[in-house]
């Protein structure tokens, strides 16, 4: 699938991509419902309800990955909630061993996520994936999602690499258009972010259902 010999840099996004995105996906669609019905004294149905367009409302832009945001509009301590269901977060099979490969390969290794701070330390402390790469990107730190214009150069102009010799994981296609619009040449979504989920059908990238498919020639 890939030329390796042509990537220098490895970009891989973090939920969905190396992490089942079954936490996070529990975490906003049952437990923070849970929590704003018991909060309001209504039925979880009706939470539900009640939340669905206000996320919806947020997609893509950088609230709606921002812990602040949500505790100060819903009232609830979205931290201290994440902190209640940190059992639950898992790291993809094979992520492991892609990240030792791209490690011995010598190629630059950067994680790019959108998850704000307090959720990419949690998540980096029950993992220990941290210590694979060069660089943590946090868009927060920029105030640009990845999904927005001008995302991929302020962090060209951060983080220096060659569009031209660039590879981009990500399970959002949303973000790979972004970069892709950017001019980053390489670039891979994730059919399985979460484990319980179903298969995702894309075509407008080249996509993989587990990082296996991308060692062959990774040395």
């Amino acid at each position: 699938m890939l030329v390796w010999q042509e990537i220098d840099t490895v970009m891989l996004d973090m939920d969905g991509t190396l992490l089942d995105l079954n936490f996070d996906n529990h975490f906003w669609q049952e437990f923070v419902p849970l929590r704003y019905a018991q909060l309001h004294n209504i039925s979880l149905e009706s939470a539900k309800q009640t939340l669905a367009p206000r996320f919806r409302a947020m997609e893509g832009q950088l609230e709606w990955y921002c812990l602040d945001y949500w505790s100060a509009d819903l009232q609830l301590d979205i931290a201290g909630l994440k902190q209640e269901l940190a059992g639950l977060i898992a790291v993809h099979p094979h992520v492991t061993e892609f990240l030792d490969a791209v490690r011995r390969s010598g190629k630059r290794l950067l994680l790019v996520t959108n998850a704000h701070r307090h959720s990419l330390n949690l998540k980096m402390e029950k993992t220990c994936l941290q210590i694979f790469f060069d660089a943590i990107i946090c868009s927060h730190d920029f105030g640009l999602a990845k999904e927005q214009p001008g995302f991929w150069q302020v962090l060209q102009d951060t983080h220096v690499y060659d569009k031209q010799h660039t590879l981009l994981v990500d399970d959002s296609a949303a973000v790979l258009r972004s970069a892709q619009n950017f001019g980053i040449a390489h670039l891979v979504a994730i059919t399985r972010p979460d484990s319980r989920g179903a298969l995702k059908q894309i075509t407008e990238f080249a996509a993989i259902e587990d990082f296996r498919a991308l060692m062959p020639g990774l040395a």
